[in-house]
């Protein structure tokens, strides 16, 4: 496994961003992933080098870098439920100042410094998110139909953007949500607009689940979640993209 920290050029400065990829010589599908609100730390590497070794490079953007390199502010090793108020007021302000617009400015100089890379194969890329970095997810992938293949996100609010941004999507999609993020009723609401948009996709409550399922740095963490969370998004990668 090969991995390294990178700096993405962006409009407003420079990204710091966490790459993983495995270590053959060849070329490799790329995946964009986005991380929770917590940002990279060792979970989110471990992550990327999860998925990394499934035959993908795997490149983990500080969405926060305007505010500084990641960790943008200072995280326990355990994000217990003790250390989640004084670590989510730090984090609010910096979350409500990422703004859509800044976001999909982000979102270009992302793909396109992914698709540059010497170690990515030609053709399409994925893109997936956790958290908040489900909505960053789908806005990519709304914005930029002819390059994303597949878009998954995980206890995320995806359908913040409404109807019509679902409505500019053309990759496959798969949704996880927490138990504690989505009603039944709320669930039906959000399928019936990816249904009138007309996209390909799976979105589901994963059972007995909190916000925040796959972080196995806090308190949401499930493991048989996590698993399953695997087993929907490898076959969605392996299904839209073409590894060599």
């Amino acid at each position: 496994m090969l991995t390294k920290m990178l700096h993405i050029p962006t409009a407003d400065g420079q990204a710091d961003a966490f790459a993983a990829c495995p270590d053959r010589g060849d070329r490799h599908p790329g995946v964009l992933m986005y991380a929770d609100g917590f940002g990279i730390r060792p979970v989110l590497r471990e992550m990327a080098c999860e998925l990394a070794g499934h035959g993908y490079y795997v490149l983990v953007p500080n969405f926060f870098y305007r505010h500084g390199p990641a960790p943008v502010i200072e995280l326990p090793e355990y994000i217990g439920e003790a250390a989640r108020p004084a670590v989510f007021a730090q984090l609010m302000p910096l979350i409500e100042e990422h703004t859509a617009e800044r976001a999909l400015r982000d979102a270009d100089a992302y793909l396109r410094f992914l698709t540059a890379q010497p170690e990515v194969a030609a053709g399409p890329v994925a893109v997936t998110g956790y958290c908040i970095g489900g909505l960053l997810a789908m806005r990519t992938a709304a914005a930029h139909p002819g390059q994303v293949a597949a878009v998954a996100g995980f206890h995320g609010p995806v359908g913040a953007d409404g109807p019509d941004s679902l409505a500019k999507v053309t990759a496959r999609v798969h949704l996880g949500h927490a138990e504690t993020d989505m009603t039944p009723e709320a669930l039906r609401e959000l399928n019936q607009a990816l249904d009138a948009a007309g996209v390909g996709y799976t979105s589901e409550i994963y059972p007995g689940t909190d916000h925040g399922f796959t972080m196995s740095d806090t308190d949401a963490f499930n493991p048989g979640a996590l698993q399953h969370h695997w087993d929907r998004l490898l076959p969605l990668l392996d299904l839209t993209l073409s590894k060599s």
